[in-house]
């Protein structure tokens, strides 16, 4: 059954995609700024027991729904796992953002190039060359396919019914709204959120990162993953990016035009620097790797089948 919701998920998104940014993450953000507002004294204390509390809540609140629709009938608790999954999946929206911009690219519209990945990855990068804006996305698909597919996949297959995606959706959500807060009136309050999904996510991205190795050149990959992670400045996106780089046999990172000055970044990958050529191997790389956790998945169903 799990399967078959991951499958019905994935057709119902490639069909009709929804915008995440109007349904699950403005529920989000409401959901977050609300507990802010109660919570955020500047504290790491009052930061976990919010994170607890909206983490939580959401989790428990999925499971419960899940096993009383279940216990109604078996299609509802399926229905609702793909619905649910549904509304979380991102494949479609991430391989949108790189069709987009390697059209842009494509045809010479750099400035057009520049907004879109400058709104995918909430920065501005005027004055930045076509070779840039390339490594920029291929770098960007990379982290968004794991934080928007392949984790979620994980933690829906190991948690009962949806709960599994909710957490890992949510808790990624607040890492990233709440570790990484600046202000003043922020404090300590996201320590917990930054900490708790770095555990969350500390096998889905090692097995997303074997998973581009098994794929991609895998003795590069493998080579670029021990040599160059820590070089990154988060970890865990190191991670997705020099392994992606050498799966890919292609340089990422380097320096970059960012928010009107020139960001110095460490070389990730080996060969030649990537570019617009090298954006559809990117997203032929998450494909097969999407397949690969498919075809895993059948193999898992097909052994619990044969050994009952």
């Amino acid at each position: 059954m799990t399967l078959l919701s991951l499958i019905l998920a994935l057709v119902a998104e490639q069909l009709r995609p929804l915008s995440k940014d109007r349904w699950l993450e403005g529920w989000l953000r409401r959901a977050s700024d609300r507990v802010i507002h109660l919570y955020n004294d500047g504290s790491a204390a009052n930061g976990r027991v919010a994170w607890v509390l909206l983490v939580g809540g959401t989790v428990l609140g999925s499971v419960l729904l899940f096993w009383l629709l279940r216990a109604i009938h078996p299609l509802f608790g399926f229905l609702f796992s793909a619905g649910a999954l549904y509304l979380m999946l991102g494949y479609r929206e991430q391989g949108r953002r790189v069709s987009d911009i390697h059209l842009a690219l494509s045809t010479g519209k750099i400035d057009e190039a520049r907004t879109l990945i400058g709104g995918w990855r909430g920065a501005t990068h005027a004055g930045a060359s076509a070779g840039e804006v390339a490594r920029l996305t291929i770098e960007q698909a990379l982290v968004s396919s794991h934080r928007k597919v392949f984790g979620l996949i994980f933690w829906f297959v190991l948690l009962p019914g949806p709960s599994g995606a909710v957490m890992y959706c949510v808790a990624a959500f607040l890492a990233e709204t709440w570790g990484h807060r600046r202000d003043e009136s922020g404090g300590r309050f996201g320590e917990f959120a930054q900490r708790a999904f770095e555990v969350i996510d500390w096998l889905p991205v090692r097995l997303t990162a074997i998973a581009f190795s098994v794929i991609g050149s895998f003795e590069d990959a493998i080579y670029c993953w021990r040599a160059q992670t820590m070089l990154w400045p988060d970890k865990a996106s190191g991670i997705l990016v020099a392994s992606g780089a050498g799966a890919l046999r292609v340089r990422l990172g380097l320096p970059i035009h960012e928010s009107g000055g020139i960001v110095d970044r460490p070389e990730m990958g080996v060969g030649d620097k990537a570019d617009v050529g090298d954006m559809q191997a990117a997203v032929k790389l998450v494909w097969r790797v999407l397949v690969l956790y498919l075809l895993l998945l059948v193999l898992l169903g097909v052994a619990g089948w044969v050994g009952r």
